[in-house]
């Protein structure tokens, strides 16, 4: 039988979408990430789910999960390794446990004042040459690194200087940034990010190391830590997009190289859209006459930078990859003038403090 015309251009289209309909289920992958749904971070995650879909023509699909979804937040590194996740967009900081490294990696505590410094450091400066070192270890691709931005510290009272750490419960992350609180003087309490809201309202924290201000702000933190610090002085995480290692051995490079590109792209939109969200929110809060937002001086950012700074150097001497990652970022901080002190009386009052610790 021959086909008419119209008939022919049907049949056509109807193999066009059986062809794509078997593209998309090419590859079909779950992510889990270390934020709650509704964050905005989580809803950029899936943004960028989105676009790997578009950039792949439909070959790969990402179902993106909130924290808690399949595992707790620091067991993703041994799921996407088994396969019970395919990958992850989460801080390494939850997995000091297994290798203090990815503590220090995802965390270096009082490094970093710019996140686009940060940023440049892992993609021009042998950072994520270095993570991939580490996490291949663990049977985990990092396809690269992101980041959030600064992150404030909400606290139910002000901070303005080292010295009113003395004391503080503070929710942290367990790893470096835990240790370097520590020193300062806080009594850092490990929590899960989802349990922040009610331990603040609860009393059971004092302050919180737990994300940008605008989400702070967002999920009604500053109710109940009403003195919020701002621009951030302590933390800035690493945001670590990974894939089981032998599904990335597998894959052919053309989609390898379309996953290594839209992480770069979403990790400066990332950055960016916090930032914007980061003034507005703050242009709000300075409206509330219950929000007192505090900038901690810069002779006591130096005091704190060199609390942490003495940290790391302890850090580096935990293994291999911890020492090879201190040379390095250190050498890159020293190379782009960031390990400047506010000052020389900051500078002495900091050694001075970090003595004490």
């Amino acid at each position: 039988m021959t086909l008419s015309t119209p008939l022919k251009t049907l049949t056509a289209a109807v193999l066009g979408a059986m062809a794509f309909s078997a593209q998309a289920a090419e590859y079909e992958w779950t992510f889990q990430t270390s934020e709650t749904a509704g964050e905005p971070q989580f809803e950029m995650k899936k943004q960028w789910a989105e676009n790997v879909e578009t950039m792949s023509d439909g070959r790969i699909s990402i179902e993106i999960l909130p924290v808690g979804a399949v595992v707790q937040a620091n067991q993703t590194l041994q799921a996407v390794r088994s396969g019970i996740l395919q990958g992850h967009l989460t801080d390494p900081s939850y997995f000091s446990g297994q290798n203090p490294a990815f503590g220090m990696m995802g965390n270096l505590v009082g490094a970093w004042s710019d996140p686009y410094n940060f940023l440049d450091y892992m993609n021009n400066g042998g950072g994520e040459a270095i993570y991939d070192k580490l996490a291949e270890q663990y049977g985990v691709h990092l396809i690269g690194a992101a980041a959030t931005g600064l992150e404030s510290l909400p606290s139910t009272r002000p901070i303005k200087s080292v010295e009113d750490l003395q004391g503080l419960k503070l929710r942290t992350p367990e790893g470096m940034v835990s240790n370097v609180f520590e020193k300062a003087g806080a009594t850092p309490v490990n929590l899960p990010g989802s349990e922040v809201y009610t331990s603040l309202e609860k009393g059971v924290i004092d302050a919180a190391d737990y994300t940008v201000f605008a989400t702070n702000q967002a999920q009604g933190l500053h109710e109940f830590a009403n003195y919020p610090s701002y621009p951030g002085f302590h933390s800035l995480p690493m945001v670590a997009v990974s894939l089981n290692k032998e599904i990335w051995e597998g894959l052919p490079e053309d989609l390898k190289t379309i996953l290594t590109t839209s992480v770069d792209a979403m990790a400066y939109k990332m950055v960016g859209e916090l930032k914007t969200r980061d003034l507005q929110a703050v242009r709000e809060a300075r409206q509330d006459p219950d929000i007192t937002i505090v900038d901690l001086p810069a002779e006591e950012r130096a005091k704190f930078r060199a609390i942490a700074k003495k940290e790391w150097s302890e850090w580096a001497d935990k293994n291999e990859i911890t020492q090879e990652f201190y040379k390095s970022v250190v050498s890159y901080l020293e190379n782009q003038n960031l390990l400047q002190a506010e000052g020389g009386a900051s500078a002495k009052a900091g050694e001075k403090a970090a003595d004490k610790s």
